[in-house]
């Protein structure tokens, strides 16, 4: 039996036909009573009704169907979109044609879950760039308007005020410029400059350069035992110095007062090299672990502030390993340490 969920044009025609017939050979039976008239009628009927049927719905459906297909792809068709709606579209089935519906719906789901995704962290993102500059730019309004109001005079006070006014100033050309090189490493335009280093040595270029900040809070630096020896990689050795900067200054600002700050290198594949930067540190909660490479955002919006940084330090990272090819990666455990971890081609 026919299922009137599922019926497709084969299956009405033959329905509709095989009721024609009968029809007509029920009355060819009663009126004429010749058993081979009404077999004939009903053989030639049903021929003629199901040929009919099934042409005039098929044309009924593909029609509609088309319809449908050029509002999927919301385009103009084209000579060749044509030959496909007039000559292989209406060889598929109608089960065929409701998976594309289907999958068709399914990425219209998916974009809008994703549209609304990218709107609240556009929110997000415009609220923390806000944010930002809104507290050097009133502190600054501040410390001028106090000047010009009569503290200039008090040669005890402008000095200070001047000197605040300054890493106020500083602080927002650190994030114009950390925007400035986001934006440019999204569109392609820094150019990757690469070369071939041992990636060894400039680790300990950056621990020597952070030298004083890892002295302040008594942390060791050092390359992991079993990791020393000399490995070669081709990226753009700057840029590298930049990423094992952001790392270590984040191992450094968040990890253990006379704790550690360990480096390691591993060959992966033959072809990547693996780059870890680890710490004794506080850790990050795992629900955080997901967006710590997002443009401000921050674990702890309050202790990041007091610990300074302007935020992009994690994205600019990420933009940068990326442009590359390789990926970046984070675990962590809350009071156990973090790792950060980023791959490099293999000279």
């Amino acid at each position: 039996m026919f299922s009137a969920k599922n019926l497709n044009p084969q299956n009405i025609s033959f329905i509709n036909a095989t009721a024609i017939a009968l029809v007509g050979s029920i009355a060819n039976l009663i009126f004429i009573g010749i058993w081979w008239v009404p077999l004939a009628t009903f053989i030639t009927l049903f021929l003629i009704a199901y040929t009919l049927t099934h042409y005039f719905v098929q044309r009924f459906i593909y029609r509609k169907i088309k319809l449908i297909y050029k509002f999927i792809y919301q385009t103009k068709a084209t000579k060749r979109e044509e030959f496909y709606y007039k000559n292989v579209l209406p060889q598929k089935s109608i089960e065929e044609v409701s998976e594309d519906v289907e999958k068709w719906a399914e990425q219209r789901k998916e974009e809008i879950e994703m549209l609304k995704k990218n709107e609240l962290y556009r929110k997000e993102f415009l609220q923390n760039l806000s944010h930002e500059f809104k507290t050097p730019v009133f502190a600054i309004q501040g410390y001028v308007d106090t000047l010009l109001n009569g503290a200039m005079d008090q040669k005890e006070v402008n000095k200070k005020f001047l000197e605040n006014t300054s890493r106020n100033v500083d602080r927002l050309v650190n994030l114009i410029s950390d925007l400035d090189e986001i934006s440019s490493l999204e569109s392609g335009e820094q150019v990757l400059q690469k070369s071939t280093f041992v990636i060894q040595d400039l680790i300990k270029e950056v621990f020597e350069t952070l030298s004083i900040k890892a002295a302040n809070k008594n942390a060791v630096c050092s390359i992991k035992k079993g990791c020393e020896a000399p490995i070669t990689v081709y990226a753009d050795k700057e840029k590298t110095r930049q990423v094992l900067i952001n790392l270590v200054d984040n191992a450094i600002k968040y990890g253990k007062q006379n704790g550690f700050i360990e480096a390691s290198v591993y060959n992966t594949d033959g072809k990547n090299i693996l780059v870890e930067i680890s710490d004794d540190g506080i850790g990050i909660s795992e629900e955080h672990l997901p967006r710590v490479f997002e443009r401000f955002y921050r674990t702890d919006y309050g202790r990041s502030r007091n610990i300074g940084g302007t935020g992009l330090g994690l994205s600019i990272c990420k933009h940068i390993v990326e442009a590359d090819g390789h990926s970046i990666h984070v675990r962590s455990k809350p009071d156990i340490g973090t790792t950060f971890g980023f791959t490099l081609t293999k000279a």
